[in-house]
């Protein structure tokens, strides 16, 4: 991963203030060549001062070594070489000054006020000094010209290219801590949106085995329920009507063969799924997504055309008649056409509601009621009280708990609302309401 400027700044090994070692041993360097010029140049200023030499050497040591805190204080540096200028020392001191005061992080008002100090310093003492040496050698032959440009040339000179230099290399540092900064930003948001994907994957993944799960509750536990219950009619009336058992026997066969059939369409649909979840598993979590995607795509038109419909509903009531149940079915307003999606999950609700009648309330009178309204499809379905309590236990049908709860989450994925619940009379109502 990249690091930013602050984390560059904070995994520097450096002694005090420098980020490393080489830049302290490069200032280190700077310093002492500038002590030694200022050392030099601190002779004749003793010399014109009146001072003894060894004072003005070690003035000259003292103000050269100033250079050594540039990077901490780039603004003590540019004044004490201004406040030398007088003396004519110091001319490193000021090169390297400017140049870091001008790539530091400083304002640039700040940075202009000392370049604009130092400009004037170094014009004033060269004008000064190339006028006092023309009249000390008596040379006329110069025009009043020469000593102004000699002085604004040297004066420019000596503070235009550490200035300009300084701006150029404070500007690509912070361009390039800038880049780094967008990179590591960049990375961190590529890092978060990977682990949304996985998350997004992982959520899909487990909406699938839900799915799953649902439709093999819906496909088997309704026709098998049936299945139970015309085994143990075939059971009590095979000595006494044995017409009636072998038509019992016939209805057993048929839905044994429905089941298995429904089982085996499903079965296909999730070998044929296997390539996506190993492509899922393999793949990066960006790519997962993708994969997801497409598959939930090509699942929601398969769900589109195939599943049983509201047309089927007539044959669903009729085979709880053909169990034994004492069912009605009512259909109210103008039948027509939906989404196949609305389309199967009525028919799975009303074909839900009717197996836990089986389970709970064998015998009961049961109502289904159906209602084509203008923007909505609405399904009701009401046993009544079961004449015998104990029937429901003697058919032996068991119960995983999952009914009631997979009918809600169908209707309510399709902006629908599911009511479910005990009557007054004793008996147990499952209301949808699912717009059209």
């Amino acid at each position: 991963m990249t690091t930013t400027g602050e984390e560059h700044t904070a995994a520097g090994t450096g002694p005090w203030w420098w980020v490393r070692w080489r830049s302290a041993v490069l200032d280190a360097s700077l310093a002492s060549a500038s002590a030694v010029e200022c050392a030099i140049e601190g002779i004749p200023f003793a010399r014109d001062a009146g001072l003894p030499v060894l004072v003005g050497v070690v003035f000259g040591l003292v103000a050269g070594s100033v250079l050594l805190l540039r990077r901490r204080w780039p603004i003590a540096v540019v004044l004490v070489s201004i406040a030398i200028t007088p003396a004519q020392m110091g001319f490193l001191m000021g090169l390297v000054g400017l140049y870091t005061l001008a790539a530091s992080e400083l304002p640039r008002r700040i940075i202009g006020a000392l370049a604009g100090m130092s400009f004037a310093g170094m014009l004033i003492v060269t004008f000064v000094r190339a006028h006092q040496g023309m009249g000390v050698r008596g040379d006329v032959t110069m025009g009043d010209w020469f000593v102004p440009f000699v002085s604004i040339a040297t004066a420019i000179g000596m503070t235009a290219p550490p200035v300009l230099l300084g701006l150029y290399v404070g500007a690509r540092r912070r361009l390039m801590e800038s880049l780094r900064e967008r990179a590591d930003s960049l990375e961190r948001e590529l890092q978060l949106l990977a682990e949304r994907a996985e998350e997004r994957a992982e959520w899909a993944r487990n909406e699938e085995r839900t799915r799953i799960a649902r439709e093999m509750h819906d496909v088997v536990a309704h026709r098998v329920s049936l299945m139970v219950v015309h085994a143990a009619a075939l059971q009590a009336v095979a000595r006494k009507d044995p017409e009636k058992a072998v038509k019992n026997a016939a209805l057993v066969g048929d839905m044994g063969r429905q089941a298995l059939t429904e089982l085996r369409e499903m079965l296909g649909v999730l070998r044929t799924g296997e390539g996506l979840s190993s492509v899922r598993v393999r793949a990066v979590p960006l790519a997962a997504v993708g994969v997801a995607a497409a598959a939930a795509a090509s699942r929601a038109v398969d769900d589109g055309a195939e599943g049983p419909s509201l047309a089927e509903l007539d044959e669903l009531v009729g085979q709880s008649a053909a169990a034994g149940m004492v069912v009605e079915l009512s259909v109210e307003g103008a039948v027509r056409g939906y989404a196949a999606r609305v389309e199967r999950t009525a028919y799975r609700v009303v074909q839900e509601a009717l197996t836990n009648v089986h389970k709970h309330a064998a015998g009961a009178k049961t109502h289904v009621r159906l209602a084509h309204r203008d923007a909505e499809i609405a399904m009701q379905v009401e046993n009544e009280c079961p004449p015998e309590p104990g029937s429901a236990s003697a058919v032996g049908l068991p119960s995983g708990g999952n009914g009631l709860l997979g009918m809600k989450e169908r209707v309510a994925a399709l902006g629908g609302v599911f009511v479910s619940g005990p009557t007054d009379a004793g008996g147990f109502r499952v209301s949808a309401v699912i717009p059209a």
